[in-house]
């Protein structure tokens, strides 16, 4: 019998999910969550063998609730289950310890045996996931087309800083830090200042870094 914990802020998807999971004798629910601290708790709390993650939740996001649950529990399996299959996130679940990415539009039967080769050890992952990671790992370091200014701008947006701090840091204008950040989110291909962060941390990009 495989243990499956669902993480999803929706409550209808939570339901559905849970009916699928019952529905399919080798597969037994033992919890759900309506958020990422939730599931966090509620791994703990369960220790499922695989956990269904959505990734875009209140609070604590997919993301950061599954790099907590690999953390603490290893031995669990979080296979993310969202609608989204843009790089950054499909980039940032792997990275944070997913072992599989799966879409909200696949099929029952395509759920079910993502949560046993999850469960087998294996990578589930939507044909449209395995592209985007195989172009993502594939293409040019975007940080090779910043500019050392736009560079600069990034590592004090890691750091935290505001738009008007960054520019009194750098003594430039505020208008000159949303051009420098507008070209930095477009190589980057991600669309805010959360985004580009995440994306930093995950190449380890900050104050000291080389290149």
């Amino acid at each position: 019998m495989i243990r499956v914990l669902v993480a999803d802020d929706h409550g209808v998807v939570r339901e559905g999910l849970g009916r699928l999971i019952d529905a399919f004798a080798d597969l037994e629910l033992v919890g759900t969550a309506a958020d990422g601290a939730q599931a966090v708790e509620q791994a703990l709390a369960h220790v499922p063998d695989v956990v269904l993650m959505d990734l875009d939740m209140p609070h604590v996001d997919g993301i950061e609730a599954t790099r907590r649950i690999a953390a603490a529990q290893p031995q669990v399996a979080v296979l993310v289950l969202t609608s989204f299959s843009d790089s950054a996130r499909i980039t940032g679940a792997m990275d944070a310890g997913a072992v599989g990415y799966l879409l909200k539009d696949a099929s029952a039967d395509q759920v079910a045996e993502g949560v046993r080769a999850a469960a087998r050890g294996e990578s589930p992952l939507d044909p449209r996931a395995a592209r985007t990671i195989l172009t993502a790992r594939s293409a040019p370091d975007p940080l090779a087309a910043l500019s050392h200014r736009e560079r600069e701008v990034l590592e004090l947006l890691v750091e935290g800083l505001p738009n008007k701090l960054i520019a009194r840091r750098l003594d430039i204008s505020e208008k000159t830090v949303k051009t420098h950040l507008t070209s930095v989110f477009r190589h980057l291909g991600v669309s805010d200042r959360t985004q580009a962060a995440l994306w930093a941390e995950r190449h380890r990009l900050g104050r000291g870094s080389q290149g």
